[in-house]
């Protein structure tokens, strides 16, 4: 493993969380924008803010990501590897966000490193870690437990969690307004949008700290995973000194610590793509799929974080895109169930579906172009 190489799978996972940041931050601040709450300037200088913070709280996901997927046992993770597992999610990334699908950029990597994994494993399936059994769920291992479970639950507690949060507050509201006078003055339409408009300032910044806190782990895990095989390889030995950051040194249970340097760029690098391509995306879940005002976007920014912040704790890489959607969904539906546009979400669901087989089999073809080129070998 050379330098040289080491630092092209940092550039390339910096790239991927890049478009992480155009392609999922942009969900974050979805409802915030489609409610005018906030000019789409505003809130991703709240987004990129709150991303920062939510990505120095915690490693939980990233040590998921680094040595709780793939058995490095059965198969080393190279750089190539790395490279290609990276590219075959930020390709299926770049396809979804230009037809303008918020698909799982979490699931897209998820697939590529274990399509990467399988094909330089020699289609050997032991390279996955598939479950690890514990004493408690939460604490159990491998892709069943960590990734495909959490991601049928995860937008299913979405859903209904969103669906009873705003049923709460239709409820609330319909009380305040029986009492007359004072009570029903403040629940007239223009007052409710002024008292939810400010709260939901907070709500997306609570939003985009829960994002920074899943999401810019991810790929942080894959930088340290990289620093650390090369460290314990020797390819930074003998490194000038102002360079010696780059050692990520590992205890006798292969487990390593993610240095602060790596958060706060992984963290910046996201806050910089949303700035620039996010729309398409707040376009899809925040005017076609359903109307939203602040009270709706309220509701579903609290239960989109709650649900996302409950998985960092537990190291579940789960999808902000699934959560924000399916928070959404719930809140609509608590309306009318015929006020969401369910043609749209048909497309939405096809797209999670097809996540984590499609990034799986880019990265496959990827590393098989490169055996064949004679520069990987199983």
């Amino acid at each position: 493993m050379t330098l040289t190489l080491v630092l092209v799978v940092i550039a390339v996972a910096l790239a991927f969380e890049y478009i992480n940041g155009f392609h999922d931050t942009a969900n974050s601040i979805a409802t915030v924008v489609a409610t005018k709450v906030l000019s789409p300037g505003q809130a991703v200088l709240l987004a990129a803010c709150t991303n920062l913070l939510g990505a120095m709280w915690g490693t939980a996901v990233a040590k998921t990501i680094a040595s709780g997927l793939i058995d490095t046992g059965v198969v080393a993770m190279t750089p190539e590897i790395l490279i290609c597992a990276l590219l075959g999610a930020t390709i299926w990334d770049l396809i979804t966000w230009w037809l303008g699908l918020p698909s799982s950029s979490s699931h897209a990597l998820v697939g590529g490193l274990c399509g990467a994994a399988l094909a330089a494993a020699g289609d050997n399936w032991q390279s996955i870690v598939w479950s690890v059994p514990a004493d408690h769920w939460w604490h159990a291992k491998g892709v069943l437990n960590k990734v495909i479970l959490p991601m049928f639950v995860s937008p299913l507690a979405g859903f209904i969690i969103g669906f009873l949060v705003m049923g709460l507050l239709f409820a609330v509201l319909s009380f305040l307004n029986g009492l007359g006078g004072a009570a029903t003055r403040a629940t007239r339409p223009r007052t409710v949008n002024a008292v939810f408009g400010k709260l939901q300032i907070a709500s997306s910044g609570f939003m985009g700290f829960s994002h920074g806190m899943n999401d810019a782990q991810k790929t942080m895990g894959i930088i340290a995973l990289a620093l650390a095989g090369a460290t314990t390889a020797g390819s930074l030995d003998g490194l000038p000194s102002w360079l010696h950051f780059l050692h990520v040194p590992t205890d006798a249970h292969g487990q390593f610590g993610i240095a602060i340097w790596i958060k706060v760029v992984c963290a910046l690098t996201m806050a910089a793509g949303t700035m620039i391509g996010g729309w398409r995306i707040i376009r899809t879940l925040g005017h076609k799929m359903v109307k939203l005002h602040p009270v709706n976007g309220v509701a579903a920014d609290i239960t989109a974080s709650g649900v996302i912040i409950t998985a960092s704790v537990l190291g579940l890489p789960v999808s902000t895109t699934h959560n924000v959607s399916s928070a959404i969904m719930g809140v609509g539906a608590a309306k009318s169930f015929s006020a969401i546009r369910w043609t749209v979400v048909e497309r939405m669901v096809w797209a999670w579906l097809l996540t984590l087989p499609v990034a799986g089999g880019l990265a496959w073809l990827l590393v098989r172009g490169l055996q064949l080129l004679g520069w990987h070998q199983p």
